[in-house]
């Protein structure tokens, strides 16, 4: 993205119109990421204000500008942490708590009613988003976070390597391994790629 290097060289010398500018660039897709991690409005800004008051305190040490995108989401992706760590003794996050039986709605009978309908349709419902969410609930948290990476987020596997400190090829097996549960999962709900336009 030629603008966003422009911009970060542009913030990095101090201009403060630059800096403003790459917050606004970039703070909705960092709310996303957030938000599809935990699925709580609150922690989701928490984590992108978070990430941009890190940002505007370090972006001087980014040393290639090319590489700012992996580098906000590493930031991003490691006060997710944080947060996941520092809730886990106090109380179950938002995504893994167990539905009511009011919630448990016939799964199979909604998605055969669905198929025909137009793909992009039936993944704006807002069943779907919840089964999508509850499943991704169910991983382990860096697989979730190599998934949301690379299925919501569009990163390449490149970036993905780079935000989170890992190897290439590590980033693969996370991700093989998450989408085949995914699959099992989703197969399990008689929900198909087909239905959700999910690529899995």
């Amino acid at each position: 993205m030629p603008q966003t290097n422009f911009l970060v060289r542009a913030a990095k010398q101090g201009d403060v119109i630059a800096l403003n500018q790459l917050v606004k660039q970039w703070q909705k897709r960092i709310y996303n990421f957030a938000y599809k991690y935990f699925g709580d409005y609150d922690m989701a800004m928490d984590v992108t204000q978070k990430t941009f008051i890190s940002m505007s305190k370090n972006l001087g040490g980014l040393k290639d500008e090319s590489s700012f995108k992996p580098w906000l989401y590493r930031i991003a992706s490691n006060y997710c942490h944080e947060e996941v760590r520092r809730q886990s003794k106090r109380w179950v996050l938002p995504f893994m708590k167990v539905s009511s039986k009011d919630d448990q709605k016939d799964i199979s009978n909604t998605s055969s009613n669905h198929r025909s309908e137009d793909p992009e349709k039936v993944l704006g419902n807002e069943e779907l988003k919840y089964l999508l969410k509850k499943a991704l609930a169910t991983l382990p948290e860096e697989q979730r976070m190599v998934v949301i990476m690379k299925e919501y987020e569009g990163l390449k596997i490149r970036e993905i390597a780079e935000a989170m400190d890992i190897s290439e090829n590590t980033v693969k097996s996370r991700l093989y391994y998450a989408l085949g549960s995914l699959k099992k999962l989703l197969d399990q709900w008689n929900i198909t790629k087909e239905t959700v336009h999910y690529e899995i």
